[in-house]
């Protein structure tokens, strides 16, 4: 008798684990709106698995732009991964551009899709705004996903009317390199929902991390904060001229540096901590405007934490349109 009941108890537990198994959404079709470098990314790594894509976007042009970059990555990944096999190569590259295809109408698209993960300008509203007009016609069971870095995922959430189908799904610039992806889960997400994005990312061979929907999830809530501490470090003891008759503005000039120079701030953490970029060429080459919005942001949340406080030099250079690499210039020139 006990044998019995052991084994209907097992019996039982296994049926519901199979049922619940078979409610999970497999994800076959992903809409990725977003033609930049991390929407292009996700998009590469999502065909190259297998997966059928459509690249979204506003303009023929930026996919244009989008699809050949796609392509250059492809042929520098098979050119590592099938060094020994040149044909496998080719055939690897054939395969995921036939999985990938573009379009500039999101709406037609998310009517048959199982997953839609945002990579827009990273703006709150106009986020919102997608996520709204996107629900209303994304079938009832579709997923949606943001990569947002700094933003709350259920104030996105809220936008939809499909909160418990709808999660976070960070990936790490350059996507075909970065091996993780942080899954976030709010307070609404239905575990159905939090378990298909992470076998997602884990068919598209990424290692996920699940974190709630707190400030900068894992590695920017950690990364961020480092590298404002470094700007503090170089801005400390330092002199400002204030000249209020700077337009609107508060015009400052550094006369002296800090407790540290940039430059041997850098070389400390990358020979010291053994990272690979210092923090202040890390900054430049996230952008200084990217991380001045995150930054503020996330003091408006929290004005008392010293760690979310803002940096007036950062705040001089973004005005400056000094922004990084991107734009010439930042905390170092570029030619």
């Amino acid at each position: 008798m006990a044998f019995a009941t052991r084994h209907f108890v097992r019996t039982a537990a296994s049926a519901a684990a199979a049922t619940a198994a078979a409610k999970k959404l497999i994800v076959k079709h992903v809409a990725v709106i977003g033609g930049g470098l991390m929407g292009a990314g996700i998009a590469q790594v999502a065909a190259a698995s297998g997966h059928t894509v459509v690249l979204v976007d506003q303009s023929d042009e930026i996919l244009k732009k989008s699809a050949k970059g796609i392509e250059e990555s492809l042929k520098r990944v098979a050119k590592k991964k099938f060094a020994d096999k040149p044909e496998a190569g080719v055939e690897f590259i054939e395969k995921t551009l036939k999985n990938l295809t573009t379009s500039t109408d999101a709406v037609a698209v998310v009517h048959s899709t199982d997953l839609v993960i945002e990579a827009i300008v990273e703006n709150q509203e106009i986020k919102k705004e997608l996520f709204k007009r996107l629900d209303k016609f994304a079938p009832e069971h579709t997923i949606f996903a943001s990569n947002t870095s700094s933003l709350q995922i259920t104030e996105l959430a809220n936008s939809t009317t499909r909160q418990d189908r709808f999660g976070g799904l960070h990936f790490f610039n350059p996507v075909p390199m970065m091996k993780l992806v942080e899954v976030i889960k709010t307070p609404m997400t239905s575990q159905k929902t939090f378990e298909s994005l992470v076998d997602f990312s884990k068919a598209v061979g990424k290692s996920p991390v699940s974190c709630k929907d707190t400030p900068g999830f894992i590695v920017n809530r950690l990364l961020v904060p480092y590298m404002m501490e470094a700007v503090r470090l170089f801005e400390r003891g330092t002199c400002w001229d204030i000249d209020a008759g700077f337009s609107l503005f508060i015009k400052l000039s550094i006369f002296s540096l800090g407790d540290a120079s940039k430059e041997d701030i850098d070389v400390a953490m990358k020979l010291g901590a053994g990272y690979p970029m210092g923090p202040f060429e890390l900054l430049d080459y996230v952008g200084l405007d990217t991380s001045k919005y995150i930054i503020d942001g996330w003091h408006s949340l929290e004005p008392n934490n010293p760690l979310f406080a803002p940096s007036p030099l950062l705040n001089k250079l973004v005005e400056e349109k000094k922004l990084g690499k991107k734009t010439g210039e930042g905390f170092y020139k570029y030619k």
